[in-house]
């Protein structure tokens, strides 16, 4: 426990060193204002740019209710610009330390590739989360302000299960940084494929079911339906498991000496 401290620490001052404690929520804060105060204040643009020279305003734009506001928060915002936020703000979590020998040096001390891993995919996480978490609730008293107030309760579940794949973009981002040496690689892989599972989800339920990404789809579904969508706990299930797969993996590849610098 003592070592993992250490780990953690040590995470948390390079991240103020870096800024990342005050750059990543601020990003995810305008982010969560994005969304609202486009979608209120569009028609009004556009009527008067438009000017009755044949612009038309969907009526169904400006009647849209708060959970379908705040719904677009999530897939409008935060998954699309905000997972190309969190991948580049990531893609140097294991690399960076992995090319300059750090990492070798770490586990040549008394640290376990389980405690090494623990302590920088959870200081990440609750990084991320908290910076989602944040923008989130900007987002929400926004919408709260300027459409129909959306319960606390649903609010919160809505983000709770939004919070499980952003634990499933924290891994596999760490999984990559093991993998390639060049942060391009990682950073460019990461967007792609997990922009492309979001963009999958929906298709199929088949395809759903075993998607993480579906979790930010259930998370959309919940605000605009205002219950929980059936089978929520099926994919929350399949979701860890897939975390649980990807962090094995991570052990095991970094425990059979396939690390190599630059």
């Amino acid at each position: 426990m003592n070592t993992f401290c250490v780990l953690v620490k040590k995470e948390g001052v390079q991240m103020i060193r870096e800024l990342k404690v005050i750059w990543l929520p601020v990003v995810f804060i305008l982010l969560g204002m994005t969304q609202p105060i486009m979608t209120h204040y569009l028609p009004s643009i556009l009527g008067a740019l438009g000017s009755g020279k044949g612009i038309t305003i969907d009526p169904i734009l400006a009647a849209q209710k708060g959970g379908e506001v705040l719904a677009g928060t999530l897939g409008s915002q935060f998954d699309q610009l905000g997972l190309i936020i969190l991948a580049v703000s990531m893609m140097g979590i294991i690399q960076t330390e992995k090319a300059n020998g750090m990492l070798a040096f770490i586990l040549t001390r008394p640290v376990t590739v389980r405690t090494y891993l623990a302590g920088k995919i959870i200081t990440n996480y609750l990084m991320a989360a908290f910076a989602v978490a944040v923008g989130y609730f900007v987002s929400y008293l926004y919408v709260n302000f300027l459409f129909t107030k959306v319960p606390f309760s649903q609010m919160v579940t809505a983000l709770l299960l939004y919070l499980v794949w952003i634990c499933f973009v924290t891994s596999f981002i760490a999984m990559l940084s093991t993998l390639f040496n060049s942060q391009s690689m990682i950073a460019v892989t990461a967007i792609v494929l997990l922009i492309g599972s979001r963009i999958m989800a929906g298709i199929s339920p088949v395809i759903d079911f075993i998607n993480p990404a579906s979790m930010g789809k259930l998370a959309m579904e919940l605000l605009i339906a205002g219950s929980i969508p059936p089978r929520a706990m099926e994919h929350t299930l399949v979701t860890l498991v897939w975390i649980a797969l990807i962090l094995f993996a991570t052990n095991h590849w970094i425990s059979g000496n396939k690390i190599t610098s630059d």
